[in-house]
């Protein structure tokens, strides 16, 4: 019986899991992709391909190819579920019967659902039957995804396809949180070896031989080299109980006396074993020998895991793997394949370089950016294509946690690794801090506090005899560093007020010391505060001073809110025409943090004039910031100046969480349903809804990327980006809540759990 579920359903046709193939994996992978970005309102759902009857089929349906009567009838059960919005038939012309697999039309010709095809082989130079039976095939869909531009192009030229119905999807990585090899191999006890490796089903094609038969002339360079052979045999290739492939590798182990220098790890790995053994990798040995392999999974997963590459020129590998990443060498060639290793083993910075280099080059087609490509394109294929919706990630404090040493929060990150010379910012500890509190405030986890205490004794440490605070500490935890003369304070002293304002705000649940010391910090700065000039630092400090006000009314305080936001007024004055309803004569960064003031200012002092700029100048900045309701930030190429067109690229975490966070207050003071729809309009930014479709986060640590750029996404995890990320999940789980009937999970570790 099948379950009732109000999900839009695609059904996979395919071979699965526990087969062991690469197109079964290949599926697994996809469907997690496509239920980790969009499983609130997609289900994926197996017709799994079998080649002999299954007595208990585990899938929603099964079809037998090698029985030419189940196609028709497997069509018609999928024709009878209202929810199926989609087939997507996974492609390779031996896992049907027939002739070419042509047993697949009798499917065809039955199906009333809209088809899609991924063809996971591209056959160049085709026989006329051949040609004419792929166009047939493309006869029942106005759609087919291929993994390389190749591929695209020999369907247009050999097989005359439409290019509009051609799709180019890489194929998918997984996301990794990149490190050294030395961190990988001490965990696998190897870290006394130079690493060389490759994996997946062994079998003739893979060619090992020719990696084998480069060792020797490796080893010579470097004695202590480790050739790992990972992956059983392919299971269609062992009979009767006997491995002719492994055998004949193991035969040239011991012809060429390398016992001590390869390791045959013999068994089908799960996806997190194999991830490790590639990030433990110094060179990955690509050795494949067929001249016409569109598409390699093992090779994509090894770029994706940072392993520079020695590979054979197949298409995929041609196509994907510049100089920077790895060494191409003619098929079946040792000697090359040596010489190429040698330059490597040589070399630490190249290994290095090209390490990062591949894992950066791979982000892209990471398998949450290849679903956003193919939903993307399924939603021109089905009806109601706006019931797709993105999912939220689970909420993840890792990366956040491991940038944080005992002083604070460290600033700047290479890709994930801590950069310890960055050393520490006022700016960034006070967004942590803001972050820590609001996770605090939903999850009660009483690990926040340790944090929590970090980033506040930071704070205080930095705050100087007359209020105010310098900004810059290096990892010597030295304080008087150029950069505290060198830059405008005013942003991060206001920003480090907002920080103290949260702590208050949050009393009722924290400890009694923690929250005595920030409203003690908070008080000693006011004499500082209310001399403040710059509109974004008078927007801090009275977001922070409102959160204290409201907990702890202070009249001082009060007055303080309203002398500066007169100012911000007189800038709006100044500034503002019918066209430009603004307070500066651009739009900058974190723009959201000025309207938001304006509407503080008249909550506390009830003014009509503050309420009037508030929304005037917050509808200004959503006509600037969201185009055809999607979330555009502000360029930081050149900031967006009165009367000019803006620029494009160069956006920023900071600025779709600002903006969150604005429209979060408007909707709380005013409940209108747009303010929330637009909230949800800009996160959808971070989850790739963005001109490159690719999610901004890295979901495995929750670090967040800095930026987008107008080809690639810049991979470093910054604090600034890291807390940016995890401030505006936090505000989209609040919201959710909201809407939710709650039941709050004991020390959940990556939020709390809501029922809808």
């Amino acid at each position: 019986m099948k379950t009732i579920s109000n999900k839009s359903k695609i059904v996979f046709l395919s071979t699965f899991p526990p087969t062991q193939c690469g197109i079964a994996t290949y599926t697994q992978d996809t469907i997690k992709g496509i239920t980790d970005v969009y499983g609130k309102s997609i289900q994926c759902e197996i017709c799994e391909l079998v080649f002999e009857p299954k007595e208990e089929p585990t899938q929603a349906y099964t079809l037998n190819t090698k029985n030419r009567e189940e196609y028709a009838k497997v069509a018609e059960e999928i024709n009878k579920d209202e929810a199926v919005k989609l087939v997507h038939i996974q492609h390779e012309f031996g896992l049907f019967s027939g002739n070419y697999g042509d047993h697949l039309l009798d499917f065809l010709n039955v199906i009333k659902k809209p088809v899609t095809f991924t063809f996971h082989s591209v056959i160049p130079n085709p026989n006329d039957d051949l040609r004419t039976f792929v166009k047939l095939l493309l006869t029942y869909s106005n759609s087919v995804f291929v993994m390389t531009n190749k591929s695209k192009e020999i369907l247009i030229t050999d097989y005359e396809i439409d290019e509009k119905i051609i799709t180019c999807v890489p194929h998918g990585t997984h996301i990794v949180v990149y490190e050294t090899p030395e961190t990988a191999k001490e965990r696998l006890d190897i870290q006394d070896r130079l690493v060389l490796s490759t994996f997946g089903l062994l079998g003739e094609g893979k060619n090992i031989e020719t990696g084998l038969q480069a060792l020797p002339k490796i080893i010579e360079k470097a004695p202590n080299a480790l050739y790992l052979i990972i992956g059983k045999t392919h299971p269609n290739l062992i009979k009767d109980g006997v491995d002719t492939y492994r055998d004949k590798l193991e035969g040239i182990v011991e012809e060429l006396n390398l016992q001590n220098n390869v390791r045959f790890i013999n068994k089908y790995l799960d996806t997190d074993e194999l991830l490790e053994y590639l990030k433990a990798t110094d060179i990955y040995m690509f050795t494949s020998k067929d001249p016409n392999q569109a598409v390699s999974g093992t090779f994509s997963y090894a770029m994706g895991c940072a392993c520079p590459i020695v590979a054979s020129k197949i298409p995929h590998t041609k196509e994907v793997l510049s100089s920077d990443s790895g060494i191409l060498c003619d098929i079946g060639e040792p000697d090359q394949f040596a010489e190429a290793a040698i330059k490597l083993i040589e070399d630490e910075n190249l290994r290095n370089e090209m390490g990062i280099n591949s894992f950066t080059k791979m982000r892209a087609s990471s398998w949450e950016n290849v679903a956003i490509t193919q939903v993307n394109r399924y939603k021109e294929l089905i009806d109601n294509p706006s019931e797709i919706k993105f999912s939220y990630p689970d909420i993840q404090l890792n990366h956040i946690k491991k940038l944080t040493t005992e002083l604070g929060i460290i600033q700047f990150s290479k890709i994930s690794i801590p950069d310890l010379d960055s050393g520490y910012t006022l700016d960034d500890n006070a967004r942590a801090l803001i972050a820590f509190c609001m996770h605090y405030k939903q999850t009660q986890d009483k690990e926040d506090l340790g944090y929590i205490l970090i980033y506040l004794d930071f704070i205080i440490r930095c705050q100087q005899p007359k209020g105010d605070f310098i900004n810059y500490v290096d990892q010597e935890n030295r304080e008087h560093v150029e950069q505290n003369a060198e830059v405008n304070l005013e942003d991060s002293n206001a920003r480090a007020i907002w920080a103290l304002g949260t702590v208050v705000s949050i009393s009722d649940i924290l400890p009694e010391a923690i929250y005595k010391k920030a409203a003690k910090c908070l008080l000693h700065s006011l004499k500082w505060a209310e001399n403040i000039q710059s509109p974004r630092s008078i927007g801090f400090a009275t977001k922070g001073l409102y959160l204290y006000h409201s907990t702890i009314p202070n009249l001082y305080v009060a007055a303080i809110i309203s002398k500066l936001n007169a100012k911000l007024l007189a800038n709006y004055e100044d500034t503002a025409t019918e066209d430009w309803q603004w307070f500066e004569n651009y739009l900058t960064y974190g723009n959201g943090i000025l309207p938001e003031s304006m509407l503080y200012a008249y909550l506390i002092t009830d003014k009509p004039v503050y309420k009037k700029v508030a929304l005037d100048s917050l509808d200004f900045l959503i006509s600037k910031t969201f185009v055809n309701g999607n979330f555009k930030a502000i360029s930081n190429q050149s900031w967006h100046h009165k009367g000019s067109e803006p620029h494009e690229y160069g956006e920023q975490p900071i600025d779709v969480t600002y903006t969150i966070q604005t429209l979060n207050a408007f909707y709380n003071a005013f409940k209108t349903p747009e303010y929330k729809k637009k909230m949800k309009a800009a996160f959808n930014w971070f989850l790739g809804k963005n001109h490159l479709n690719q999610i901004m986060y890295n979901p495995v640590s929750g670090g967040g990327y800095d930026g987008l750029e107008k080809h690639n996404v810049n991979l470093n995890q910054g604090a600034e980006s890291t807390v940016c990320y995890l401030t505006a999940r936090l505000l989209m789980e609040k919201l959710a809540m909201s809407h939710s009937k709650v039941i709050p999970l004991m020390k959940n570790r990556s939020g709390i759990a809501i029922n809808s």
